[in-house]
């Protein structure tokens, strides 16, 4: 277990890390037996301790990142912030090659050959793959056994108040659990770090909140998909392809439920990103 922290910019607060503890749980909603089977069994969760919110961020930015503050988000609405001030093209422009860090490729869906790497950067990794929605954690109008055949009542990672995760509202995105192929504890990725997902030109801010099958990757929240005009319905929805995702090492929104923190701490490691790439 580690204990990681991030000092985010401008003001904002201390972003304090909890402690964590890997493990396998959630997955991929794909119409399968083995996808199927292996939603099944969530591991001991994790609760994050909660700390200050982060400052917010200035209204106005560049076009190409997604508003916050809408159904997408763990907190209350809020007009006053923005996705950040990083464009999506900036982003992408570092992650035109891939450094294969993981051993082996993973597949997007069950009946998929494995294409996926996952890639290394200076302080992140990131792969390049579809997304499959999650709607694993508490039950809502949106998330519940009648919208979803692999609803689970439970995420790999909790709340500050120790709860399941909210698919629903908050923008989360799901790692493989630890395997041969890769490790993603090793790699400096925790429950709660920052991850910036980047689809159609919008860049939409998360958190690690739950984890997968050990050999499928690509796949997020109902909220992710929702704000980045991805069809969030965990059944039909989702994304076939184009979709980044850029997880940067040793972060830690805190509290994890916070989307707010995501997206200000996800703004100054972005510029962070941009300088060290």
């Amino acid at each position: 277990m580690q204990a990681l922290a991030l000092a985010a910019a401008s003001g904002a607060a201390l972003l304090a890390a909890g402690s964590l503890t890997p493990a396998a749980s959630g997955g991929s909603p794909t119409p399968s037996a083995a996808a199927a089977a292996a939603r099944n069994a969530h591991p001991a969760t994790v609760r994050l301790a909660p700390v200050a919110h982060t400052a917010r961020l200035p209204h106005d930015g560049p076009s190409g990142t997604a508003s916050s503050g809408s159904a997408a988000s763990g907190d209350k609405p809020s007009s006053g912030i923005k996705e950040g001030s990083v464009s999506a093209a900036d982003l992408l422009a570092k992650v035109s090659s891939c450094s294969q860090i993981s051993n082996g490729k993973y597949r997007t869906d069950e009946e998929t050959s494995a294409t996926v790497p996952v890639c290394g950067a200076n302080g992140a990794v990131f792969w390049k793959a579809d997304m499959d929605v999650d709607c694993d954690g508490q039950i809502t109008a949106a998330c519940n056994e009648d919208t979803d055949p692999w609803f689970q009542d439970d995420t790999a990672f909790h709340t500050s108040g120790d709860q399941p995760l909210n698919a629903e509202k908050l923008p989360y995105v799901v790692v493989p659990s630890s395997s041969s192929i890769w490790n993603y504890g090793s790699a400096g990725i925790k429950g709660g770090g920052v991850v910036a997902v980047i689809h159609n030109g919008k860049v939409e801010y998360a958190v690690v909140g739950d984890t997968g099958p050990d050999k499928i990757i690509g796949e997020a929240s109902y909220a992710t998909a929702k704000a980045l005009g991805i069809d969030p319905d965990p059944e039909t929805g989702g994304a076939e392809s184009g979709v980044t995702y850029i997880l940067f090492k040793n972060s830690q929104a805190s509290p994890i439920e916070s989307h707010d923190a995501a997206v200000s701490a996800g703004d100054v490691l972005a510029k962070e990103f941009l300088q060290n790439n």
